[in-house]
């Protein structure tokens, strides 16, 4: 039983492989590799979120619904579906961690401004600490900001909160301590 859990976010060939692509989306899976690579070395427990639609992009079992092929999955890693922001949200997430006895969550993937901070505020709200792979959650440039200000924009906001009482932080992926 690992206190800690990593949840690798809708990391996705639909999102990570058209152009234009996620911004640094080759470093963030290449970071995300490594986080996860430590993560089955010291045996914490890895969940892969995917989003899908009942049709469209992200469509269920569609090509484009799959995992992004440069991700490296172990072969105890969860597979878990969801069709919100909210990666707890009618999904058995909340459960697996049960399972794990885990009440801490490291998170990186996509999109830094809807399912990572989604899931990072609703993790909080349960009762988790949360942790931010700060360099390791990415987006796609938006008319209003540039994906590198909202990715440095949501590592700042999201570790300012602190009303829900368990603590959220942003730390570069190689410094996070997997078993704090």
């Amino acid at each position: 039983m690992s206190e800690t859990a990593v949840l690798v976010i809708d990391v996705q060939r639909g999102l990570f492989e058209p152009e234009p692509r996620p911004f640094e989306a080759d470093a963030v899976v290449a970071r995300i590799n490594a986080l996860t690579a430590r993560a089955h070395q010291q045996g914490v427990p890895v969940a892969f979120i995917q989003h899908e639609t009942a049709e469209g992009l992200l469509a269920f079992h569609s090509d484009s619904w799959l995992l992004e092929s440069k991700l490296n999955i172990g072969v105890g890693d969860a597979l878990l579906r969801k069709t919100t922001p909210d990666s707890f949200l009618r999904t058995g997430l909340a459960d697996w961690l049960a399972r794990h006895g885990s009440r801490r969550v490291v998170l990186c993937g996509y999109a830094s401004e809807f399912c990572v901070d989604t899931t990072a505020r609703r993790a909080a709200a349960l009762g988790f600490e949360v942790v931010l792979a700060a360099d390791a959650h990415t987006t796609h440039d938006k008319s209003h900001a540039s994906a590198a200000s909202i990715r440095e924009h949501h590592n700042a906001t999201l570790s300012e909160i602190s009303s829900f009482g368990p603590r959220i932080s942003a730390e570069p992926s190689a410094q996070i301590d997997l078993d704090p």
